[in-house]
């Protein structure tokens, strides 16, 4: 298939994703959450949630639960702008709703001369395939030889992170995707702890990330908790921990009294199955294993977090 010359991405995703497979300048419009290359932000943005993102993480949570009770969509999409920008290819996600515009918020919506374009989805929900998607669109963008060599390099990044661990004592982990109610770490999140050397509680790999409650976090009594607030930077995810850490229980928790509490970069890190989850597993091991691996990624994407 040849090169698309004008692509629009619906999510951060597939942004990045674009731009590793050599296509970056070929980007003529973004989501709202696209910011990753730094230069993409200078990009027309094409989208907007329709629900207050700045509140605390209950108040984004029943707001995001209103709309969906009441089959209101989550995300406004700009079709003058889109018609204007006059796409080969648009690209989306089916893995979650709530995450970022999907086909179906496209239903509709696109302009008649637009409707017939090529919309090609992200869906993958396990780190196999996630890489399985990363040939699927560039396939359609014309880059299928770059994106199996992209999908090359990053299986060879996970090959190094297990060869780094090897041996080492697994620690029991507990990942934390929301704070206010909290939700506890599925998709490909439990394959990062694996592969990062560590016993996954709470959550399941390859199922969608579930509300759990504090109780069960408690229970479980973690070893090392990892805060990773979905869409949150590594500042936001610090302020966000008020919920967890003002539970009188908190200071009881095995990760809290040995100082193995961390707060993540959950927007670039852990939450998008975008090219920079694939140095996840790094960034895992370094908490997992302080002392055996290099700490490279603290302060970038990594914090350990001290109650106030």
């Amino acid at each position: 298939m040849s090169e698309p010359e004008r692509i629009v991405s619906m999510l951060a995703s597939g942004t990045e994703l674009v731009c590793a497979l050599g296509l970056g300048e070929r980007l003529v419009g973004r989501s709202h959450e696209c910011d990753f290359p730094e230069w993409v932000r200078r990009l027309p943005q094409v989208s907007e949630p329709t629900f207050p993102i700045h509140g605390s993480s209950a108040e984004i949570d029943l707001a995001v639960r209103t709309r969906l009770r009441a089959g209101a969509p989550l995300y406004r999409v700009d079709e003058a702008k889109l018609l204007e920008l006059a796409p080969d290819v648009l690209i989306t996600q089916t893995h979650c709703e709530v995450c970022a515009v999907s086909p179906t918020d496209l239903v509709h919506r696109l302009p008649p001369t637009l409707s017939r374009r090529p919309v090609v989805a992200l869906s993958g929900s396990t780190l196999s395939a996630v890489l399985d998607g990363f040939v699927a669109v560039a396939e359609v963008l014309g880059r299928r030889e770059a994106g199996e060599g992209l999908v090359t390099e990053l299986r060879q990044k996970l090959a190094d992170v297990k060869r780094l661990v090897h041996g080492l004592p697994k620690p029991r982990v507990a990942c934390i995707e929301w704070t206010d109610p909290p939700f506890v770490m599925g998709n490909w999140g439990p394959e990062l702890v694996d592969v990062a050397g560590g016993e996954n509680l709470l959550g399941q790999a390859g199922a969608h990330s579930t509300t759990t409650s504090f109780e069960a976090v408690f229970d479980e009594d973690p070893e090392v908790l990892v805060v990773a607030p979905c869409g949150f930077d590594l500042a936001r995810a610090e302020r966000e921990m008020a919920p967890l850490s003002a539970r009188p229980e908190f200071a009881e928790l095995r990760a809290v009294r040995s100082g193995r509490v961390y707060v993540c970069d959950g927007n670039l890190y852990f939450n998008r199955s975008s090219p920079s989850l694939f140095e996840t597993p790094r960034i895992l091991a370094e908490l997992l294993h302080p002392g055996a691996i290099e700490p490279s990624y603290e302060g970038k994407a990594w914090k350990r977090y001290v109650s106030r």
